[in-house]
């Protein structure tokens, strides 16, 4: 499984959605005129603090983050694609963190790997108001919540997307469901008027265990690449 590393068959993706969600437009457009104020998450705060004090001197390299990075496996190996930049691996699940890292305290760095243990929507948010911008941004086959009721789990349909838009960089969704992967894409073109790209995917190096484990058992693939360099210089409503 994904944290002993001990290859298991995946199930397909079972929904009841066929298609884009009908929604996503109305979901979108709301979450851009009315600003996410949730209470930000003690715990991720405290983090945010020492991860900073942890980066100090870090501040001319590029930030890349691995967003929901699980047990961390896939933050190391974008770091050694990209080793001139600092790779930040986030994941609430201790249990996961702890699995891939041997460690049980956060952030812990490796070369120029880091791994953090936060709640993302509260992290993104820490990252945006302290100014910092991302030269990428991966999300590595999130949870899809397939079924038609849970579009505003998705991360597309979250108050919090228009957050991940606005820390720019290069945006690459990578998903075994089509239908997130375009939404995912209309999303980001909704709301910033910049269009996304989205394909298919063959994956010969897999980044990550999830990446591993679906191209095994067969599943198609998808990759969505959003670039937000220029769309983030001119700003952001």
């Amino acid at each position: 499984d994904l944290v002993t590393g001990v290859q298991t068959c995946a199930l397909p993706i079972s929904s009841n959605q066929t298609d884009a969600h009908e929604q996503l437009e109305h979901v979108v457009r709301q979450h851009l005129d009315i600003p996410w104020r949730a209470p930000l998450a003690g715990h991720t705060v405290e983090a945010f603090e020492s991860l900073k004090e942890l980066l100090v001197l870090d501040e001319s390299r590029s930030l890349i983050l691995d967003s929901g990075c699980g047990t961390g496996r896939s933050t190391r190996e974008l770091g050694r694609m990209y080793p001139d930049c600092v790779v930040i691996g986030v994941d609430r699940s201790a249990h996961r963190l702890r699995s891939g890292t041997g460690r049980t305290c956060w952030p812990f760095r490796e070369g120029n790997c880091v791994w953090l243990r936060a709640e993302l929507t509260s992290f993104w948010r820490l990252l945006l108001d302290e100014g910092w911008s991302l030269h990428r941004h991966y999300f590595l086959y999130p949870n899809p919540w397939p079924k038609y009721s849970q579009l505003r789990k998705r991360w597309h349909g979250h108050p919090v997307f228009p957050v991940i838009l606005r820390l720019g960089g290069l945006i690459e969704l990578r998903t075994n469901w089509s239908i997130y992967a375009q939404e995912f894409a209309r999303a980001a073109e909704l709301a910033t008027g910049q269009a996304a790209g989205m394909e298919s995917l063959i994956a010969a190096e897999p980044i990550s265990p999830f990446e591993r484990k679906y191209a095994a058992s067969g599943h198609p693939l998808y990759r969505v690449q959003w670039d937000g360099g220029v769309y983030t210089r001119f700003g952001m409503q």
